[in-house]
């Protein structure tokens, strides 16, 4: 009997955000997961600067071996082309070039995370891992994300949005947008995620240093009212019939879940999986987590973060995230782990799911005329 072709998975870390390294993080995870039995990986790193480069395993193994790595020389500069059949392989310079038979973009951020990536790749007519441009951009941005998932009537808290402009106009204006909404506000870059450039502020005059963080990452922010408040996250996983793993809950060992607390401080947060709540509160977590999911045109993953309030027992929606941290200590894994899809099966699903949707696009019309 003749050996099934192994497919091709086109990683892509790095990338032009603030989460690079933390992208790597989760690139290396996967790396040391996928079932090699089943795929090849071609490594395709994004630098600082948006140039692509090829890796072989032992240039990833040493780019990956130390925290807080970047991608830079790391190795040979390839151009894929957004143009179908062409695409499916990588031009390089003296070099065969691999053909991909789905890419799993594991970039977080800008420029990844935001539906740029996923343009180029439905140009390429490639497969690929996650939301597709629409889901992919509303979910990195917190401000239009927040007003689809209040518009649709779904529990966010209160939130203001200024963007650098006004604030030049005004210098006021995020002063009176705090001030409404009423201390203690978090102050974020409108797109970025792991809680690069978010700062609580619990007094006006911290106000400025939080705006000043923020606008340094993005050139619109968002103001939410601040509650005491458990974190709930929980994680989606599908096309159009998605489904929602347990909850889990985050106890962060400080004001609040910082980058820090994520990734560099060990004792930072305590992940408890399943969250300690009553059955029924779970049970309405994960069909809000599908709502959002839906709400939002998301596919293939997400992970949608939670608000309990701790003093009225109601529930918000923080954020999703289309494309959630693949690190070992990631909760999106931890939480299918625990909802029994090992990790190994989840990378297994998400990149079977990948190639359905794509199956799925492709049988669509492309031409007009009549049908038969």
């Amino acid at each position: 009997m003749a050996d099934i072709r192994k497919l091709r998975v086109g990683l892509v870390f790095g990338g032009r955000s603030g989460e690079h390294e933390i992208s790597l993080r989760s690139a290396r995870s996967v790396v040391h997961a996928i079932d090699r039995s089943k795929y090849d990986i071609t490594l395709i790193g994004i630098d600082h600067d948006g140039g692509w480069q090829l890796l072989d395993e032992s240039e990833f193994a040493a780019l990956t071996a130390v925290d807080n790595s970047a991608v830079v020389d790391s190795g040979r500069p390839v151009a894929m082309l957004p143009v179908p059949a062409q695409s499916k392989s990588i031009p390089i310079a003296g070099a065969n070039a691999p053909t991909l038979d789905v890419v799993f973009p594991i970039l977080h951020g800008p420029y990844g995370e935001d539906g740029s990536i996923q343009g180029f790749l439905d140009l390429a007519d490639l497969p690929y891992v996650g939301a597709g441009v629409l889901g992919s951009a509303v979910g990195m941005d917190k401000d239009v994300q927040k007003r689809l998932l209040r518009d649709a009537g779904l529990p966010v808290l209160p939130f203001d949005t200024v963007s650098r402009a006004r604030h030049d106009r005004n210098a006021g204006a995020v002063a009176a947008a705090a001030a409404a909404l009423g201390y203690p506000v978090f102050v974020k870059p409108a797109n970025l995620g792991s809680s690069v450039g978010v700062s609580k502020v619990d007094a006006a005059e911290d106000l400025d240093a939080a705006v000043a963080l923020a606008f340094a990452y993005d050139n619109k922010i968002v103001i939410e009212r601040g509650i005491a408040a458990r974190e709930i996250e929980c994680a989606v996983l599908g096309n159009d019939e998605p489904e929602a793993s347990v909850p889990g809950e985050i106890e962060a060992n400080a004001s609040f879940y910082s980058y820090a607390a994520k990734y560099i401080d060990p004792q930072g947060a305590v992940l408890r999986i399943p969250a300690a709540i009553p059955p029924e509160l779970a049970v309405r977590v994960r069909q809000l987590a599908v709502q959002v999911f839906q709400v939002l045109d998301c596919a293939g993953m997400a992970r949608v973060d939670f608000l309990l309030d701790k003093q009225s027992g109601e529930l918000y929606v923080n954020e999703l995230n289309s494309i959630p941290g693949f690190t070992t200590i990631s909760m999106y894994p931890k939480l299918w782990e625990h909802s029994g899809l090992p990790y190994p099966a989840l990378i297994d699903r998400l990149l079977t799911l990948a190639i359905e949707r794509h199956a799925a696009r492709s049988r669509l019309r492309k031409t007009f005329g009549p049908l038969g």
